[in-house]
C-alpha cells in the first residue's frame, strides 16, 4: 500500500479529520503561545512577586455570562489619559482612570501602584468622580523629600488610613452611616442605601513639580481572565497556553525517538536472526519487564527532575513495544524475493535495512508515533502531579500538582481542577484519533 493510498484513505476517515483538526488548533495554539507571549511570563511562573496584581483565587472572567448578579471583574489600568496643567508657580501632571463599573457586588481593595522621578518634595493628590457627579477626595499627601534628583516606587492601598479618614469627613454625601465600612464601599455605593452605585467612574491622580510619573490603578475583583487565578495569584490562561507547546515537544520527541529507535533495534534483529536475534530480543525483554512508571518516580528523586531528563528515561521505556512488532513484520519481509535480490547484488545488511525492509513498515510506524504521543504525555501530567515534574515549566501536571497541593478540589476551586485536565485529554484524543485512524488505514487485517 504506497503514501498516496494511505493520504486518500485517511481522508475519508471522519475519526481521523476530527483529530486532525484537534491538533491543528493545538499547533496554532502553541505558535501564538510562543509569537505573541513574552517568554518571561513562563519564565516567572513560579516567581510569585511577578504576580503581586493580580487576584488570587479568581474565577475566570465568562462565569459572569451564567451569573444571576453579576461579579466585580478584576482590572489592571495601565493607561491612564495624562495632561499636564501648568500654573503660577508650578507644573502639575494629571492622570484619571476610567472605570465602568457594573457589577451588582462591591469590589475588592484597589491600589495605585506608581513610579516617579523628582528632587524636592511633590504633593500627590488622589481623588474620585462618581456616576453620580460627586466628587470623594481620596488623600493628600507629600512624598518624602530628596535633595537630589531620584527616583521612587510606592503603592497606595484603599486600606490607607489616610484614605479612610479623608472619606469619613465626607459623610454628608450619605444619609446613613459609614463609619463601619470600607473605603471601597463608601466610594462604590449609593448616597441612599448601602448598595453598588453603577456607572462609570474617574480616578484622578494630581501630582505637582516631578520630572516622570507613571502609575498603574488595580481595581480587585472576584472574576479574572479566560481562566482565572490560583491560590498564588498566577493567570492560569498563561499556564495552560505554554503548557500546550510544552505538552507536544514532550510527546512528539518522546514518541519520534521511541518509535526510531524501536524500528531501528526490532527490525536489525529481525533481519540478522540467530544469535543476534535472541540476545538483542532477551535485552527487549528486561527493559520490558522493568515497571515503568516506579522506575521512572525512582529516577526522578534520585537524579533531577529536568524535563530533558524525562523525556530521555520516557524515551528509554518507550520503545520495547514498537520493537517487538517491527521484528515480526521484518522476520515476514526478509523471506521477500525483493529482499533476497539485494542479497545477491552485493548489498550491505545496512543498506538492505534501510532502503528495503523499514520503508516498508513506515506506515505503521506513522500510526504507532501518533498512538505513543498520548502515553508521554500523560506520563508527563502524571510524575508532575506527584510533584516529580519540572517546576521551571508550566506544565498542565504542574497545575494539577499545584491545585492538590491548595485544597482546590475541596475548596471547588473547579476552574483550578478541570481545564489542565480537559487538555490533556483532548491532545491525547486528538492523537488517538489520527493514530487509529492510520493504522485502521495501513492494517490489512483492520480494513476488512
Amino acid at each position: 500500500m504506497d503514501y498516496s493510498e494511505i493520504r486518500s484513505s485517511f481522508a475519508k476517515s471522519k475519526i481521523g479529520l476530527v483529530g486532525l483538526g484537534m491538533l491543528a488548533c493545538l499547533i496554532i495554539a502553541s505558535v501564538v503561545t510562543i509569537t505573541a507571549i513574552p517568554a518571561d511570563t513562563y519564565k516567572q511562573w513560579n516567581n510569585p512577586a511577578s504576580w503581586t496584581e493580580f487576584p488570587k483565587s479568581a474565577q475566570p472572567g465568562w462565569v459572569n455570562w451564567l451569573a444571576e448578579k453579576k461579579i466585580p471583574e478584576h482590572k489592571i489600568l495601565d493607561s491612564p489619559n495624562t495632561t499636564l496643567r501648568q500654573g503660577e508657580t508650578e507644573s502639575i501632571i494629571v492622570q484619571r482612570f476610567g472605570v465602568d463599573y457594573t457589577s451588582d457586588y462591591f469590589p475588592g481593595e484597589f491600589l495605585l501602584n506608581f513610579k516617579s522621578e523628582y528632587s524636592g518634595s511633590p504633593i500627590l493628590q488622589m481623588s474620585v468622580i462618581r456616576p453620580d457627579g460627586i466628587t470623594l477626595e481620596l488623600m493628600s499627601s507629600s512624598l518624602p523629600y530628596s535633595e537630589h534628583r531620584t527616583d521612587y516606587f510606592d503603592k497606595i492601598f484603599s486600606t490607607n488610613d489616610a484614605i479612610k479618614k479623608n472619606l469619613r469627613l465626607q459623610s454628608e454625601h450619605f444619609s446613613y452611616p459609614i463609619q463601619e465600612h470600607g473605603a471601597k464601599e463608601i466610594i462604590f455605593a449609593k448616597t441612599n442605601k448601602h448598595e453598588t452605585l453603577k456607572g462609570k467612574y474617574e480616578f484622578v491622580i494630581e501630582v505637582s513639580d516631578v520630572d516622570t510619573f507613571d502609575s498603574k490603578l488595580v481595581l480587585g475583583g472576584k472574576v479574572f481572565g479566560l481562566a482565572g487565578t490560583d491560590e498564588l495569584r498566577r493567570d492560569l490562561a498563561i499556564g495552560l497556553l505554554w503548557g500546550t507547546p510544552v505538552a507536544l515537544f514532550i510527546g512528539i520527541v518522546v514518541a519520534f525517538g521511541s518509535v526510531v529507535s524501536g524500528l531501528v533495534f526490532g527490525v536489525y534483529a529481525g533481519y540478522k536472526g540467530g544469535k543476534t536475534d535472541e540476545s538483542m530480543m532477551r535485552f527487549n525483554d528486561v527493559i520490558y519487564a522493568l515497571p515503568a512508571l516506579p522506575f521512572l518516580i525512582i529516577l526522578s528523586v534520585t537524579t533531577s527532575n529536568s524535563i530533558f531528563l524525562m523525556i530521555g528515561f520516557l524515551m528509554i521505556f518507550g520503545w520495547v513495544g514498537v520493537a517487538k512488532v517491527s521484528r515480526s513484520m521484518a522476520l515476514q519481509i526478509k523471506t521477500r524475493q525483493f529482499v533476497d535480490a539485494a542479497k545477491t547484488m552485493g548489498q550491505k545488511d545496512s543498506k538492505i535495512i534501510f532502503r528495503h525492509i523499514i520503508p516498508q513498515i513506515m506506515p505503521y510506524a506513522l500510526a504507532s508515533i501518533a498512538i505513543s504521543v498520548p502515553a508521554a504525555i500523560t506520563t508527563e501530567a502524571g510524575l508532575s502531579f506527584l510533584g516529580l515534574g519540572d517546576p521551571t515549566y508550566p506544565t498542565w501536571g504542574q497545575i494539577l500538582h499545584d491545585a492538590k497541593s491548595h485544597g482546590a478540589a475541596a475548596r471547588g476551586l473547579w476552574w483550578w481542577i478541570v481545564p489542565p485536565g480537559v487538555m490533556v485529554a483532548i491532545t491525547g484524543l486528538a492523537f488517538v484519533f489520527i493514530g487509529n485512524s492510520l493504522e485502521s488505514t495501513v492494517n490489512p487485517k483492520l480494513r476488512r
